[in-house]
């Protein structure tokens, strides 16, 4: 039997004893050698919700499938928090004749009573992370609204430092050669240039994304849609000033969404979301 390891961990649940990826791995591969089963493959997704499916080492895997036999995790919320997208997986699981162990539930798949079981945790377990969606939504909200930045130094609502900027403990500081970079990719769609001609040179140019990947036009649209560039942090419609440098002024800013949505032919995605002026 040839078990694909997969073991994932979310941004939240990073200090949680027991949910680290090492801890998991460990885990899973004694419980191959106990089990007298052979590891295809580990597959990791660190920093992903469980509610996301476009996960890189979960699609690999699912990609792979001919590798393997069976599906291997600690537990069954490490593979999903939400029911439906489960239920889908194990449908999908089914037709490629594959099978599923969730080590530390052991529960069998294969019967009736078994999946009712897994739909019913399932359920609880999306329960329990839209709950606590719904907490750090409110307290982010909060956070935003009480935070006041110095020109000595800001600070984030603790999200992962974007391409042309770092944090070091905790203060957003900016990364030069990067947010050159950033400039010149507003500069570029202002004067013409699309989103894909504007990857495409980044590309050209042996230029990687923070995480080290090509650019496509998706992630070049995300960064001429961050007010960060201009200035300010968004949360939920709340501005933060933040005085690490900038790219562009928020005036730049604003037109680039004018010229973004003016691109945009389906209605319901012409949300232009610009920076208040009146903001100073």
């Amino acid at each position: 039997m040839r078990a694909a390891v997969y073991v994932r961990v979310s941004t939240e649940e990073q200090s949680v004893e027991g949910y680290s990826l090492d801890a998991q791995r460990s885990a899973l591969l004694d419980y191959c050698i106990h089990e007298g089963m052979d590891v295809a493959d580990v597959y990791e997704d660190g920093g992903y919700s469980g509610r996301d499916i476009k996960r890189p080492g979960y699609m690999r895997m699912m990609n792979e499938h001919d590798k393997w036999d069976v599906l291997l995790v600690l537990k069954m919320d490490r593979i999903h928090r939400n029911s439906r997208n489960f239920m889908n997986m194990m449908d999908e699981l089914g037709k490629k004749n594959k099978g599923f162990i969730s080590a530390t539930d052991a529960l069998d798949t294969g019967s009736a009573i078994g999946r009712f079981v897994i739909d019913m945790i399932q359920r609880i377990a999306q329960l329990e992370s839209e709950q606590i969606g719904e907490r750090t939504y409110m307290g982010m909200k909060e956070k935003a609204g009480s935070m006041s930045n110095t020109e000595k130094e800001s600070r984030t609502m603790g999200f992962n430092a974007p391409f042309g900027y770092e944090l070091n403990s905790g203060i957003l500081l900016s990364a030069q050669e990067e947010l050159d970079v950033v400039r010149g990719m507003f500069r570029d769609y202002l004067g013409g240039s699309t989103m894909d001609s504007i990857a495409y040179s980044l590309n050209n140019r042996g230029v990687l994304t923070k995480k080290g990947n090509p650019w496509n036009i998706f992630n070049v649209r995300i960064v001429l849609r961050n007010p960060i560039y201009a200035g300010y942090m968004c949360w939920d419609g709340v501005y933060v000033k933040h005085f690490a440098q900038t790219a562009v002024s928020p005036e730049e800013y604003n037109c680039v969404q004018d010229l973004i949505c003016s691109k945009t032919r389906d209605p319901k995605k012409k949300n232009v979301k610009k920076i208040p002026l009146d903001l100073e």
